[in-house]
């Protein structure tokens, strides 16, 4: 008799456009789910991330990409969001020292709750975020217990919580330091050049190179031996 694959579970994963997420996507796939991406367009000055996600989600073969569209300037109080100056060239020390300026108010929250709506309607029980609580800019919304209190709530507020599927909230970034993440990408063959993580580009959207998300991935790069591949495919457009 002829052997059959497992089927494979879905797993809604939030594809942003940077190195974290296309890592815990590549990382989730590898542990044998159907990937069904999910990006926003929340008026972030970055949009180029949009572009980088919908790339990544090509090259890692997701079976589906949806975009979510919200309007986060409505609020505003963010570097991300706002008419308010991106830190550049910090040490850091200082990337976590309190909470920067670039934090964008509930964001993963709103993000998560999105995801958790769309993971319903697939029948899915989990999702997938690539948070990181130990080279992040202080944000409260990427550490491990705040994902353990969304998903306590995820199981109390859906159908699908209160008739026994247990919905399940994946960080496999949540402990490891940048030059790991990237690492492991390199094993599972994501291609960093298609990522982009800069918090302030130009207007053809290079990155700025000296934000607090550049010089973390860079100095991890460099870690490696490497140079940021974002950055030379950047110098040969």
């Amino acid at each position: 008799m002829a052997m059959t694959d497992e089927p494979r579970q879905p797993a809604v994963v939030l594809l942003s456009g940077g190195l974290d997420s296309a890592t815990a996507a590549a990382i989730a796939r590898a542990e044998g789910f159907d990937l069904h991406a999910l990006s926003f367009d929340y008026g972030q000055r970055h949009r180029v991330e949009l572009d980088a996600a919908k790339a990544i989600a090509e090259h890692l073969g997701v079976v589906e990409h949806r975009w979510a569209q919200i309007d986060l300037r409505t609020f505003g109080r963010s570097a991300l969001t706002d008419q308010i100056a991106v830190p550049k060239d910090r040490d850091e020390a200082d990337m976590t020292r309190g909470i920067p300026v670039t934090y964008v108010p509930a964001r993963n929250t709103i993000f998560l709750s999105y995801a958790l709506a769309y993971a319903e309607v697939l029948g899915a029980s989990d999702i997938v975020i690539g948070v990181n609580a130990v080279d992040y800019s202080g944000y409260p919304d990427c550490r491990g217990e705040y994902i353990e209190a969304f998903e306590r709530m995820a199981n109390l507020a859906t159908k699908a919580g209160v008739e026994g599927r247990r919905m399940t909230i994946h960080t496999p970034l949540i402990d490891l330091p940048k030059v790991d993440i990237i690492r492991r990408g390199l094993e599972l063959g994501v291609d960093y050049a298609l990522t982009h993580s800069c918090y302030d580009p130009d207007e053809a959207g290079r990155p700025c190179g000296r934000c607090d998300s550049c010089l973390l991935r860079t100095h991890a790069f460099e870690q490696l031996g490497m140079t940021d591949p974002a950055l030379t495919a950047w110098s040969l457009k």
